[in-house]
């Protein structure tokens, strides 16, 4: 009741660390629940939207993991830019 926790729950993938491959949307997800939880609905389900927006729409900035030609940089830059814009 008076305490939450917000993770992105996987392993630490060694097999791809350094290469920024790592999908961002698990992180991210969870930092939007955080936002629901605090009350900002409006902010989460404003990165839910860009996060959905930018897998349909940034097909060359997504991680490999989802069919895409980016990394884990131009991913969350695809993402960041549809929050912002």
């Amino acid at each position: 009741e008076h305490a939450a926790i917000f993770e992105a729950v996987h392993g630490s993938a060694p097999d791809i660390a350094g290469k920024g491959i790592a999908n961002p949307c698990a992180l991210l997800l969870a930092a939007a629940d955080m936002l629901d939880h605090l009350g900002m609905v409006d902010k989460g389900t404003r990165l839910r939207n860009a996060i959905r927006e930018a897998m349909a729409n940034d097909h060359d900035h997504v991680t490999p993991d989802l069919g895409g030609k980016g990394n884990t940089q131009s991913f969350g830059e695809a993402i960041a830019k549809r929050v912002t814009g």
